[in-house]
């Protein structure tokens, strides 16, 4: 349930909010004699309603019964797209959606305004960027003396008084307002927080402000009728997030790069970083594969140095590059990019599990869509030339289509065994989606691959099949701990713990 933190909303009339909503562009009418109604707190969750409410009617299965509900439990006025005939004044919008992140914005004193908010977009990175700048700004408060630096990430969150696992990579308006005004209360200077496209489409994060807006790169994914219908409607939610921010963090070396930077010229500043641009405002080069990471000399406007990064692939080396490109514009100090990113690990995201033995190097990673996949064993085969390399890895139901046929692809041209198996199938049979995958690998000419529905099952079949030097990536769940089945979320082990058993059973 969200909502259930300790930063209060303000007490402010009925016509604050309609007004509010005027503005925004959103609201179809309003009864006149209701403005000085006192509203004392807003939400659209009929079991937070206190007295003096003011009640948000959203969803397709919205019921009229939970508006009587709330109204029982002290509403005083309602937002509706249309009239729900109740005894209490009515504010009729156009966009449900919208009108909720502004009054959510407006209920909790606008809070982005109070701290440095930074928020990153893409395809891929969002969460590994998100935990380098983290750590990056951590070691810039210990060095002021600050709090520790609050995050929102499809990972998990940390608002400076409460902590959890993530339900939504950016959580809906009420829940998403309330955790940076925790952030405020409890002294946070800056936070993290990733900026998902649906959340940007609909308008969830409407009327936030942030101080940088990063965009890591763009590829395919999300395309479904329930999702994003087309890649055009994908990539131009994700290029709202310009519309929000005083500064745009751009990376170069993505595609369609040009069409980025048209859009982030809608900020008061921007700044680019590169692994391969030496013109750009952050520029990474000479990098090096240490056993502790990748070390790589980067230059900004402010200074140059070497940085360790604890990761042995370099796709993540432009995360860094990228959260390094946000600090600056931050005007965080050297000392602080260089202690921070040094010690940063990232749960599910690139975590390795060398054997005992030292002949086989287990991988744990939430790559879930083709084009992360492929960079993910691109980069590997490129790191380890000389080692067979596996991967174990399925697809979800219910959503994202297309993942079946680019992860299939890109298992198929790049890996020398693959092992399919479930991936929070939903209502879909685990078996027809591990089939279509199949289909997709077999279209590469590549034949080395067995289908073990059960997951923990199939980690346990590819390190035990293995039979000399090797590298087993298991990736799409990093270290989550439910399998979302047909029938619900069932427990299950983390891919990380399962892995390093295995290892230790075959591989001591």
């Amino acid at each position: 349930m969200a909502q259930t933190g300790s930063a209060p909303q303000r007490v402010c009339s009925l016509g604050t909010y309609i007004d509010l909503l005027e503005r925004a562009g959103v609201l179809v009418g309003a009864q006149p004699d209701a403005r000085d109604l006192r509203i004392a707190y807003a939400t659209d969750d009929s079991r937070l309603v206190r007295p003096d409410t003011l009640f948000i009617c959203k969803g397709a299965a919205f019921k009229r019964e939970y508006l009587l509900q709330a109204i029982e439990a002290g509403a005083v006025a309602y937002v509706s797209k249309t009239d729900l005939e109740v005894p209490v004044p009515h504010i009729e919008v156009s966009d449900i959606r919208r009108a909720m992140a502004r009054i959510a914005d407006a209920a909790y004193d606008h809070p982005s305004g109070k701290l440095s908010l930074c928020a990153f977009t893409g395809t891929k990175g969002k969460t590994t960027s998100a935990y380098y700048l983290r750590g990056i700004l951590d070691a810039q408060a210990a060095f002021e003396g600050a709090p520790a630096t609050p995050y929102l990430s499809s990972v998990g969150y940390f608002d400076g008084i409460e902590a959890g696992t993530s339900r939504l990579t950016t959580p809906e308006p009420f829940e998403l307002e309330q955790r940076v005004a925790n952030a405020v209360t409890a002294g946070a200077r800056r936070m993290v927080m990733e900026a998902s496209s649906q959340a940007l489409k609909y308008g969830r994060c409407e009327g936030m402000q942030f101080a940088v807006g990063a965009f890591t790169n763009i590829g395919e994914d999300h395309i479904s009728p329930i999702e994003h219908p087309t890649f055009e409607d994908y990539f131009a939610s994700k290029l709202k997030i310009f519309a929000q921010s005083a500064c745009a963090v751009v990376n170069l070396d993505m595609d369609y790069v040009d069409t980025v930077l048209e859009a982030a010229r809608a900020c008061e500043r921007v700044m680019t970083y590169s692994l391969e641009d030496p013109t750009a405002s952050v520029y990474a080069g000479e990098l090096k594969h240490t056993s502790a990471g990748i070390t790589t000399v980067v230059r900004t406007p402010r200074f140059t140095c070497e940085v360790l990064i604890p990761t042995p692939v370099r796709f993540n080396v432009a995360n860094a590059v990228g959260a390094i490109a946000v600090a600056e514009a931050l005007g965080v100090d050297e000392r602080a990019v260089v202690a921070g990113l040094r010690d940063v690990r990232i749960p599910g995201r690139m975590e390795l599990y060398p054997a005992a033995s030292g002949e086989v190097m287990g991988i744990v990673d939430y790559a879930h869509n083709g084009m992360s996949l492929q960079t993910l064993l691109c980069d590997v085969r490129e790191n380890y030339p000389d080692r067979e390399l596996a991967v174990v890895f399925g697809a979800t139901g219910g959503k994202g289509v297309d993942r079946r046929q680019t992860m299939g692809a890109a298992a198929g041209a790049y890996a020398d065994r693959i092992v399919i198996t479930e991936d929070d199938p939903g209502p879909e049979d685990p078996a027809d989606i591990c089939r279509a995958i199949a289909q997709a690998v077999e279209a590469q000419g590549n034949h080395a691959w067995k289908i073990v529905l059960d997951r923990s099952e199939a980690i346990r079949t590819c390190v035990r099949e293995t039979a000399g030097p090797a590298v087993i990536v298991v990736t799409g769940k990093g270290q989550e701990t439910r399998m979302l089945r047909r029938e619900g979320a069932v427990p299950c082990e983390a891919d990380g713990v399962v892995l390093r058993r295995a290892l230790d059973e075959f591989f001591s």
